[in-house]
Order: structure tokens, then sequence, then C-alpha cells
């Protein structure tokens, strides 16, 4: 039985939460021990959100420390910069290529800095995706999480089946299908 230490980060409003929860409820049902851990901080006002998923044969706390990530999953290039120490030598970076200027930047105190993808990809392994155009493309932006997320499945593991059934038991019921449809195009179907 593996084990596995995520961090889900991303920026109040982009489905953060429901992922880590899709995450969590997936390893659940495949008979894994799951912890998680949600700081939301300013979340509804755009603020960083930050989640932790752990699951194995037995999991004692829900932090994952810094280090230990085997999998940081970002919603927004910065977030991910903020983060990404938190990942293990060897861990994989699930990045959307999205920038949300933080509070800072609004105000003109600082620059949004343009280096992001190049710092990132110096040190860690790297898949970016463009999640917002892809949820644009089936027509609604606010699935962007689930296209993420369908790019992140591939390296946590489990069946394209284990993800459906969970999605459909976790989203409104109304978005069910476009959720499906927009984790298939992260997964790359």
């Amino acid at each position: 039985m593996k084990s596995m230490n995520i961090m889900v980060v991303g920026v109040g409003g982009q489905g953060t939460l429901l992922t880590s929860r899709i995450i969590g409820k997936t390893a659940l049902n495949a008979g894994y021990d799951v912890k998680l851990s949600e700081v939301h901080g300013m979340a509804q006002r755009g603020g960083s959100v930050v989640t932790f998923i752990r699951f194995g044969e037995k999991v004692a706390e829900p932090v994952v420390e810094a280090g230990d990530a085997d999998l940081l999953i970002s919603f927004e290039r910065l977030e991910a910069l903020r983060y990404a120490h938190y990942l293990k030598k060897g861990g994989i970076l699930v990045v959307n290529d999205c920038k949300i200027a933080p509070m800072p930047v609004v105000i003109g105190a600082e620059k949004y800095p343009d280096d992001v993808p190049d710092r990132l990809a110096r040190n860690h392994r790297v898949h970016t995706i463009d999640g917002l155009t892809a949820a644009k493309e089936l027509g609604n932006s606010k699935v962007l999480n689930s296209v993420v997320l369908g790019a992140a499945a591939k390296y946590i593991g489990f069946s394209e089946e284990e993800w459906h059934e969970v999605i459909k038991q976790t989203v409104p019921p109304k978005t069910t299908e476009i959720n499906l449809q927009a984790f298939n195009k992260g997964y790359g179907k």
C-alpha cells in the first residue's frame, strides 16, 4: 500500500477546498487512512488557501512538513512559488498557469514577478496546465479546478472510474457532467 503527501494551494474562490475533498474521498474509498487539513486564511477575499492531504496505511497527522510533499498542486503561479519548498526532492509540481495579483501588487507596492515558471523549473519537476482556458473551452470557467485535478490525478494514481465516482458524489448534481468533462480534459482524454 502506497502513501502520499499532497499539498493544494491557491487563491480563495478557485476550488482548492473542493479539489482537496475529492482527493481525500478518492483515497478513502480506495481503502487508505486519510488525513486532511484546511487553512482558509482570507479565502473569501482572494487570499491564500492551503490544504494538506495525507494518505497511506496509517497516517498520524494531517500536516505536511516542508520538504515532505510528494505532489504540490497550485491553482496560481505565485502560490506555487510561495509553497514550492514543501516539495520533497523529486516531488512533482502541477501548476495552473494563472496570475492573480495579491494585494501588494494591486496597490502598486510590489511587482508580480515575470519569471515564476523559470524559477519553479530550476529546482522542481513542473507540469503546467492552462486550466482556465480549458474550462472556458467547455463553457464554464468555474470548473478550472477539475481540469487541474485531472492533470494532477495522473501523478496520484487511482483509476479514472474511481475519480469519476467521487466527483459524481461531491460536486453539485447540476454540475456533474461539466466537472467530469473538465477532469477528462485535464487528464488528457
